[in-house]
């Protein structure tokens, strides 16, 4: 019996390679391989290009988006070149040039391209709508002398840099969905956290709340991996730093009866400077502390006194705590609901939350910390604030100003308090993508993006799958016959010989 089955056995396999070698196959999906996009921020301060790649294939309806490199422009801000003929798109052209070395050759046709414009071009389209358009259409001319699939040149509202910024913080910290071990994309389930942005020209909110948004202005509603999430978002025009810092000197000028010396109680003793008017008051977000007359090219010297309780006045003005129309407000007459849950704080709110834990040595994480911090730093001289840290020499003046304006904008505006203040995170970066608008602004888009027709490969037909598992089968049954017979025959022969 041993004898007889091995030929079986051989003849099934036989058959089983046969199968392999001779059934009819068709065509099959493979691994589509990676998609790019690019995206260029361009921020009232600088602008930075990123690139991003995801599967082909799509994980419930949205591109599964990873960072791949980034790139930051040299210069200004695209705003900044106003007047200024081509100059804001030869800005671009280094990191256009790095790109196209980044991305596959084969794959530039495909990579879309998108330039997302923020505050600092909604501030030049206030003042100055022409050359608003006339920077985008360069810019747009630039990037499409390049090899990629450009897909526009656009300013985004201040609610959808709010919304994106969300995405991508919620995104990194996996709160939509999560790769699990067995090798399947799972939903977490976990709360999202609050995205708080703080840039040159805006600063945003973004949180989910389930309280009533009584300004449907603030509103938005996203969809992402099937999920759909309620959001109160708003953007402050001109809260941005660089306006703030703006505002506060034209005030602190108003309020010192534009006199050709004055003194900033937010400047550190022993520091002045000399500025131009024009600098000054060349800003929407000024309009309201201008002279009605005044020689632009007029300049004024500013002295600082290092002086916490009057600096603290000074930017306290900036702000309006009055004549809310809704049944709460942050500040401006601006609708908010209580802040829930867990924030990230990114942007300019990461470099002043780590310059003042450094130079103070205080762990900022409740508002009596950030209180104290902001105190400590405006007490200072520049002299002591250079010795600390004198590779931020040319920001120094700045860092009381922005300390005091992080404190009131938190805490008095915002309205956290010692139970929520410490949910918040300040972070630059989360692994290595960067906290920004861009990576959400890419996974919104990659809604909108072909899936791309895979490759093709050959492999088995349903059927043909169907008659080799029939032929293992009966392999196995066969080799359990045989194993049966074999104890059979043994425990036979073992009887037979306790007979004898």
């Amino acid at each position: 019996m041993a004898h007889s089955i091995v030929p079986i056995a051989l003849l099934v396999f036989g058959l089983v390679a046969i199968l392999l070698l001779t059934v009819p196959t068709e065509d099959v999906q493979e691994a589509p391989g990676f998609m790019y996009g690019i995206v260029l921020d361009a921020g009232s301060s600088h602008t930075a290009l990123y690139i991003y790649k995801w599967p082909a294939d799509k994980q419930n309806g949205t591109g599964v988006v990873t960072q791949h490199s980034e790139c930051h422009v040299k210069g200004g801000g695209i705003s900044s070149y106003a007047g200024q003929q081509g100059a804001a798109g030869q800005s671009l052209e280094a990191c256009l040039d790095q790109a196209v070395k980044a991305i596959p050759k084969e794959r530039h046709h495909l990579t879309p391209v998108y330039l997302g414009a923020t505050a600092g071009m909604r501030l030049l389209r206030i003042s100055s709508p022409d050359q608003s358009a006339q920077i985008l259409q360069e810019v747009g001319h630039k990037i499409q002398s390049y090899p990629f699939k450009y897909q526009g040149a656009a300013i985004l509202s201040g609610q959808e840099e709010g919304a994106y910024g969300w995405v991508t913080v919620n995104y990194l910290l996996e709160n939509f969905i999560k790769y699990g071990f067995v090798g399947h994309w799972f939903s977490t389930g976990r709360p999202t956290v609050g995205a708080l942005d703080f840039g040159g020209a805006s600063t945003q909110i973004t949180f989910a709340t389930q309280q009533k948004v009584e300004d449907e202005h603030d509103m938005i509603k996203l969809r992402l991996y099937g999920q759909e999430y309620s959001l109160y978002t708003h953007s402050f025009l001109c809260y941005g730093q660089d306006q703030v810092l703006k505002r506060l000197v034209a005030h602190i000028v108003k309020s010192q009866g534009f006199s050709k010396s004055v003194t900033n109680p937010c400047y550190p003793a022993g520091y002045n400077r000399t500025l131009k008017l024009n600098s000054i008051f060349n800003s929407p977000c000024t309009t309201k502390y201008k002279p009605s007359y005044y020689n632009s090219q007029a300049s004024l010297t500013v002295q600082g006194s290092g002086h916490y309780e009057h600096c603290l006045g000074n930017v306290s003005e900036i702000f309006s705590f009055d004549g809310c129309p809704y049944s709460q407000c942050s500040f401006d007459k601006v609708f908010q609901p209580n802040v829930t849950g867990s924030f990230m704080a990114f942007s300019a709110f990461f470099y002043i939350h780590s310059f003042l834990q450094r130079i103070t040595s205080i762990t900022v994480s409740t508002p009596s910390q950030l209180e104290e911090a902001a105190k400590s730093v405006c007490i200072m001289t520049f002299n002591q604030m250079l010795i600390l840290a004198p590779e931020q020499r040319s920001r120094l003046q700045d860092y009381c100003a922005s300390s005091v304006f992080l404190n009131i904008l938190m805490l008095k505006g915002y309205s956290f308090d010692e139970t929520t203040f410490p949910r918040i995170s300040f972070q630059k970066k989360a692994g290595d993508t960067s906290v920004g608008w861009a990576l959400g602004y890419m996974l919104t888009l990659s809604n909108l993006l072909p899936a791309e027709r895979p490759g093709l490969r050959k492999a088995l037909t349903l059927g043909a799958w169907g008659s080799l598992i029939f032929l293992f089968v009966l392999l196995l049954a066969a080799v359990m016959i045989f194993i049966l017979l074999r104890a059979r025959n043994a425990k036979n022969k073992g009887g037979s010989e306790s007979t004898i």
